[in-house]
């Protein structure tokens, strides 16, 4: 048999190898599982600004790759066509938080063994990132890193600033000073809880005000 023959036998095949109700059925699929990707996404998120559009485009990625993946595995020519039109799509929108490459693959992947009619393995990879992202988020939970702006007057205030902080662990990161006016960045690690120190700052004399703004970064040199 040609090349010609295996074409034209895919494009006759290709109007009467539809299979409605397994299309039906692996698209449903794709968005609940989708749906589940976005709910995890919100609830595990620890950025500073949720983005909504972004977790939306989950359920999307998640139902679209499975619609190509249906629709490579009906014939040839669909899949060659397929694949020369997606290989001159260039992205340029960039991925401010790692986390986000997983959350994206994990949508990717669920399309694709969806629409496989890999179904099983979609849920039982879905069970386990749940899980995963669960049991790293509760050791997360535990405590949070903010920055400290605090801007005071005289060197003296500097030490009743530090030793403010009592137990509550910290880095001091820049200090700039302006004639008598200083601004001093710390990195803190403590519970929501126990935020006590911020008030004794505040209380110090010579401490104009106190900003605190919670830190996601990875670097806690």
């Amino acid at each position: 048999m040609s090349v010609n023959d295996v074409i034209k036998k895919s494009v006759v095949n290709s109007f009467t190898q539809y299979n409605v109700p397994k299309m039906a059925v692996a698209l449903l699929a794709a968005l609940l599982l989708g749906v589940v990707i976005y709910a995890v996404y919100r609830r595990f998120y620890t950025g500073v600004v949720y983005s909504r559009s972004f977790a939306v485009t989950l359920v999307g990625m998640s139902v679209l790759t499975c619609m190509v993946t249906l629709a490579i595995s009906t014939n040839i020519v669909i899949s060659l066509g397929m694949v020369g039109a997606l290989s001159i799509v260039r992205y340029r929108t960039a991925v401010k938080d790692p986390m986000d490459l997983l959350y994206l693959f994990w949508a990717i992947t669920t399309g694709i063994t969806t629409g496989a009619g890999m179904y099983l393995l979609a849920i039982v990879a879905g069970v386990v990132m749940i899980a995963m992202l669960a049991v790293f988020y509760s050791h997360q939970a535990k405590g949070r890193v903010y920055i400290a702006v605090i801007h005071y007057l005289g060197d003296n205030v500097g030490d009743e600033i530090v030793r403010a902080f009592g137990r509550t662990r910290f880095f001091v990161k820049s200090k700039t000073m302006r004639g008598e006016k200083v601004e001093m960045a710390v990195e803190v690690f403590c519970d929501d809880k126990d935020m006590t120190f911020a008030e004794r700052l505040r209380a110090i004399q010579g401490v104009d005000d106190v900003t605190l703004i919670q830190y996601n970064g990875e670097y806690h040199g």
